[in-house]
């Protein structure tokens, strides 16, 4: 069973996803996946981390995930593939189905909620909004090898929400792309780290300071980046965490 686990929050499982990890006799998830989370399965189950590291050959991992789900499956074990977020977004849960229905294994999909919807409820940023924003777009900054193929100029329309997976390493990039190609510079973000747990952060200020800003916070991983008119109303509507900080770089280095 591939099983979405959300962003953090044990809150935020499905019932579905709960009814999963207390069946499971097998847990397979991912390094991000929250130990509130995985404190809900069975007591007797096994949890067993597959998570890619940086660094890592993610292909040669992911290899073996595959052959790990087969094995365990056909084993005659009740197993949860276990993945952050949701399966389908940014989680090669496309690519995992595809193995095991090529080997014969049965499977069942529960989704979970994603860490943009996640992310956002929880900064108090709404990703559409009537005055804002009347498109939203998912984004990787994580593509396979040197592919991009991003269409930046559409990525860079104004009225619209953009939030990146996974670019904590490349908000500089990112930043330079999105302007080069037409966003204006005084654009909002915001920067949710730890997205609806308990240390949940978010970083706000224009497009043009993202990477100083983050610097100078010492973002990390996991941290979910929103660009677009709606990530302003963060300072107004945030209800969970620490308010949004919005230092400037200049003014820190004439504190210096």
């Amino acid at each position: 069973m591939l099983v979405g686990a959300g962003p953090g929050d044990p809150g935020l499982l499905t019932l579905k996803a709960l009814r999963a990890l207390n069946e499971a006799d097998v847990i397979l998830h991912d390094r991000l996946v929250s130990a509130e989370v995985l404190a809900l399965a069975r007591r007797d189950a096994e949890c067993i981390a597959v998570g890619k590291r940086p660094g890592e050959d993610h292909d040669a991992t992911q290899a073996r995930i595959h052959a790990l789900m087969r094995e365990q499956a056909r084993a005659g074990r009740r197993v949860v593939r276990l993945k952050g977020g949701d399966a389908f977004i940014f989680g090669r849960g496309g690519e995992e189905l595809e193995y095991l229905r090529a080997h014969g294994v049965d499977y069942e999909v529960v989704p979970g909620i994603t860490a943009a919807l996640a992310c956002a409820a929880y900064a108090g940023i709404p990703l559409t909004h009537r005055d804002h924003a009347q498109t939203l777009q998912l984004v990787t900054a994580h593509c396979r090898g040197e592919e991009d193929g991003l269409d930046w100029a559409g990525l860079a329309r104004s009225r619209q929400t953009v939030a990146f997976y996974m670019g904590v390493g490349q908000l500089e990039a990112l930043a330079a792309r999105l302007i080069a190609h037409g966003r204006a510079p005084d654009t909002p973000f915001a920067l949710v780290e730890n997205g609806s747990r308990p240390g949940q952060r978010v970083i706000g200020g224009p497009l043009s300071q993202l990477a100083a800003l983050a610097r100078q916070h010492g973002v990390a991983a996991p941290a979910l980046l929103i660009v677009g008119e709606v990530a302003g109303l963060a300072s107004q509507l945030a209800w969970f965490g620490t308010a949004t900080q919005h230092t400037a770089p200049q003014a820190e280095a004439r504190a210096a």
